[in-house]
This record gives C-alpha cells, sequence and structure tokens, in this order.
C-alpha cells in the first residue's frame, strides 16, 4: 500500500462547513500492485477542479436534487479530475493516457470500475492549452458558460448584459464572450482586486464592487436604460435589483445561487420584491443543467472556437490554484468564500 490523500466529507455541515469537522485530508491508501478493477482501470490524479455545486451535494440525501448527496466518510466528489492512466482493464483506456474524470473522488489515485469508462474524456494534448483548461474553459465550467449564453440569453450587438460573480469562474468566461460578441458587458464583483481584473485583462465595459457601493445605484449608473441579460450566478440582492432594470424581453440566465449555499436550517433566505417585473416586462428566466440537451448542443462550438481563442492568446485561462492536497479544505472553502480569482483547481501532483 502506498499513501492516498483525500479531501474527505466527514459530516453534514450546518452553514460554513467547519474544517476538521466536516472536511478533513486523510490518508485512504492505495495499493499500486493489485489489477485494475474488471473492465476498469485505475489513475494517479493531478488536477481536481473545485465546483460551488459540490457544498449543495453535502446535504441530508434525503432532500432530492438534481444530483444525488455524497455520502459522509468518503471522499468529496468533484466534476472533474485530471490524472494519467495506470493500469488499465478496457482498450479503450490505455495505460499512460492523460484522462479526465467525470464524478470522481478528490484523491491522490483512483480505481475506476468499467461503468466510469463511458463518462472518461481522453485528453489529447494540444499546443498552447494547458491541463488545466479542460478543467475551466474545455470542461464543464466552459460548457455552462458557452451554452447557457448563447441558447437561454441569445445575445446580440449592442445588448446589455449584466453578470454577477464576474470574476468567477463561469462570470469570466460569460464576459469575454460577450465581449467578443459587442455586447456592454457590466460585471459585479467583491473586491478591487477583482474588478482591476475584469476592466483590464478581461475588458468589460464597466464593473462594480458591490461592498463598496450600493447595487441599486450602481446599477443604475452602469445600465440608465436598463439591461437586456443578466447572467445570474449568486441570486439574492443584485438579483432582486436586476428584475427592477431589466427592458422589456430581457433574459435572466439561472446559473447558480451561491448567495445562499452556505446558509444555515434557521437562516432566512433573501426574498424577492420585484417578481412583478417578470409580468409587465415579459421577462424570460430560465434554468438549466450542463448536460441538459438544449445546452450541450453548444459542445462542437464551443470546443472549436475556445480552443482557437486559447491558442492565439485572444482568451484568458485563469485559474486559482492550490497546491497540495493538505491545503484541500482551505483551497475549497476560499472558492465558496469568493477569495479565489478564476477557476478554482486542486494541484494534487506535477503532470509526469
Amino acid at each position: 500500500m502506498i499513501e492516498n490523500k483525500a479531501f474527505i466529507y466527514k459530516s453534514i455541515p450546518d452553514g460554513w462547513p467547519v474544517p476538521g469537522q466536516d472536511l478533513t485530508v486523510e490518508d485512504i491508501g492505495f495499493d499500486e500492485n493489485a489489477p485494475p478493477p474488471k473492465g476498469g482501470f485505475t489513475t494517479k490524479n493531478y488536477y481536481v477542479a473545485y465546483d460551488p455545486s459540490q457544498r449543495g451535494r453535502m446535504r441530508d440525501p434525503s432532500i432530492q436534487s438534481y444530483s444525488p448527496a455524497m455520502k459522509t466518510g468518503e471522499p468529496v466528489i468533484s466534476v472533474s479530475v485530471i490524472g494519467k492512466v495506470l493500469k488499465s482493464d478496457d482498450p479503450a483506456i490505455k495505460e499512460g493516457q492523460i484522462v479526465m474524470l467525470q464524478g470522481s473522488g478528490s484523491e491522490s489515485y483512483s480505481a475506476k470500475d468499467e461503468s466510469a469508462v463511458k463518462t472518461t474524456q481522453i485528453i489529447e494534448p494540444k499546443e498552447g492549452v494547458p491541463l488545466t483548461a479542460y478543467l475551466g474553459l474545455l470542461g464543464m465550467t466552459g460548457m455552462t458558460a458557452y451554452g447557457s449564453l448563447h441558447e437561454i440569453g441569445q445575445p446580440k450587438k449592442g445588448d446589455v448584459i449584466l453578470i454577477s460573480a464576474a470574476a468567477g469562474a463561469v462570470g469570466q468566461m460569460v464576459g469575454q464572450i460577450a465581449v467578443r460578441e459587442g455586447l456592454h458587458v457590466i460585471g459585479s464583483v467583491g473586491d478591487d482586486r477583482k474588478l482591476d481584473f475584469i476592466l483590464h485583462d478581461l475588458k468589460f465595459t464597466s464593473g462594480f464592487n458591490y461592498k463598496k457601493e450600493s447595487i441599486a445605484d450602481a446599477v443604475k449608473r452602469l445600465a440608465p436604460e436598463g439591461i437586456d441579460i443578466f447572467y445570474d450566478n449568486v441570486g439574492g440582492e443584485l438579483l432582486d435589483v436586476a428584475l427592477a432594470n431589466m427592458k422589456v424581453f430581457g433574459r435572466i440566465i439561472a446559473c447558480g445561487s451561491i448567495s445562499t449555499y452556505n446558509n444555515a436550517k434557521d437562516t432566512t433566505p433573501y426574498g424577492v420584491k420585484n417578481y412583478a417585473a417578470m409580468v409587465r416586462r415579459r421577462l424570460r428566466w430560465q434554468g438549466f443543467l450542463v448536460f441538459d440537451p438544449n445546452i450541450a448542443q453548444w459542445r462542437k462550438e464551443r470546443d472549436e472556437n475556445v480552443t482557437e481563442w486559447i491558442q492565439d492568446g485572444s482568451f484568458k485561462s485563469v485559474d486559482h490554484i492550490t497546491e497540495g492536497m493538505d491545503n484541500a479544505v482551505q483551497g475549497f472553502l476560499g472558492m465558496l468564500k469568493g477569495q479565489n480569482l478564476g477557476k478554482s483547481i486542486l494541484k494534487i501532483a506535477d503532470p509526469e
């Protein structure tokens, strides 16, 4: 047996997860001499994606949702894990290949059974495209941004778009696409470092720090004639303000509500007061899942365009890397608290 450090989901949090109580790092061991599972394979893992959706799976299993609750005492499930194949019992997965595992544990080594083969993506390295891009721009995060913006937002040149959590993994990609397509792009962020990033690095039209300025005042100032598209990653007060400032036939893309993910059981969420605008302004307000057919149909276009944009340097793949499994808990909490800039990733080991 060799050491296999893992990011462990220990108990169901009530509010913010508590390090050492709800989340830990433990050695769960790995038998490097054992054969791979029948029809499956084993991997040494390099990178693990952090996603806000992981917090939603840290719940009582009796609460139903689109994805099952995680099991306590086991590694935290990540949307995507990148690693190298060590051994394989399936001809489609070959030893030495770099692969991306879907819905896999946050651990240094993995043993995957044959059911994982169909959902495993073999990564063919491309010049100028970092491996971590497959967790972000060319992964689920990028598909979320690209597919939902085009399918639900239906952007047109000159449209005004407001993006919450604009410096986050999804927000920064939505903004960069919108800039490329000639939209007037406004970003909401939580600190001045992020504001500088979206304005100067990503070339947003404008933005504001919601911790320093009234949200209602900022939106009125930056979108005096109203908003065509609101890309909502947060919910809460900004959603309510956006409803009050939408143009007729505006579109609201409901991607996430991170403002509520860490509410305790006795917390009352922020209530929407401007719902009547839905009728008066004939708004379209739609949620989605990244694997919905209407979103997934954009994959080929996303892959071709974003790969080209990364290679020619016109699109930024910005990652926030947490180094080492020992720091897995801190990196996860940093993502939930909005402290990380860009796509949050845990680096377990250097690619070989």
